[in-house]
């Protein structure tokens, strides 16, 4: 069940307005890492959720407050936006001089969204479904969670830096609390699912048998950097070995004929024709 008041679960209180900052805050509402994601994210893990009570009840708790951290965010840009040129806006960026002027200002919060905030990030991009994991598995999803309440806090850490309102801060300070305590809590609900023998360190927990055992524990030396193999990683720690020489185990990547009603350029022998072009050229260059 939902528990929603008429109160903020925090206060969203600018000491003055400043637009153009509150084109940035819609990272943290509409951005890829904002708090619509993890809203939609987790709301979906807990309806997908087949384990009743802790972990459901978490994921569920969890996402109403990250309802909650919308609505904060949205009455702050609201706030950040008042007195700002909205009936104006339109035209005046129309003008370089005057779209100077407003200096980063988002005029779709001012056109289309009358002074508030916008289901988008900073750039405009309307918040998208896809940001969402949901995969039923809670190993994963669980690490999913961690990464994205990480990224969140840095986003909000880097906004944070970017704003000297006392009131704006106040409210990040509390954002940035939220970020680190769900960080914990899904590290630690990570551990608890291994307690209780729901998951172990890889998911999902199937198919061991199944997969390839000779590449089940290395590390292939594929870049140019030489420090790979001095990590701890590459000394059996964790059952890895780092393969310094890898060789490829597959022929050459061609791709097969084309079907010819859709028109793929195809030559199966121009590489060798070109070969022999070239070095006929080459001798004949020689020969001068």
């Amino acid at each position: 069940m939902f528990r929603h008041t008429k109160l903020l679960q925090f206060e969203a209180k600018p000491e003055k307005p400043d637009p153009v900052y509150a084109h940035k805050l819609q990272e943290l509402i509409g951005g890829a890492f904002g708090e619509m994601t993890v809203t939609m994210q987790y709301l979906f893990q807990g309806w997908n959720c087949r384990v009743e009570g802790k972990y459901k009840d978490l994921i569920m708790d969890t996402a109403t407050e990250e309802i909650g951290h919308v609505e904060m965010l949205a009455t702050m840009v609201a706030r950040l936006l008042e007195g700002a040129p909205a009936t104006a806006t339109a035209e005046a960026v129309k003008d370089p001089v005057m779209a100077a002027v407003i200096g980063g200002m988002d005029p779709q919060q001012a056109i289309v969204a009358g002074g508030g905030a916008l289901p988008a990030d900073s750039n405009g991009t309307p918040w998208n479904g896809k940001y969402i994991i949901a995969s039923g598995n809670l190993l994963a999803d669980f690490r999913a969670n961690v990464a994205a309440e990480a990224q969140g806090r840095l986003q909000t850490a880097r906004l944070y830096q970017m704003t000297d309102d006392p009131g704006v801060k106040a409210m990040l300070q509390f954002n940035l609390a939220r970020d680190t305590v769900h960080q914990k809590q899904w590290l630690a609900a990570i551990e608890e699912l291994k307690a209780d023998g729901l998951e172990s360190d890889i998911a999902p927990t199937a198919l061991f048998d199944e997969e390839n055992q000779e590449h089940n524990n290395t590390v292939w030396h594929l870049s140019d950097g030489p420090d790979g193999a001095k990590a701890g990683w590459s000394f059996g720690g964790e059952g890895i070995e780092y393969l310094t020489d890898p060789k490829p185990l597959g022929g050459p990547g061609t791709a097969p004929k084309p079907d010819p009603a859709l028109y793929g350029t195809y030559s199966p022998t121009q590489d060798a024709k070109g070969t022999l072009k070239g070095k006929a050229k080459e001798v004949k260059n020689k020969a001068k």
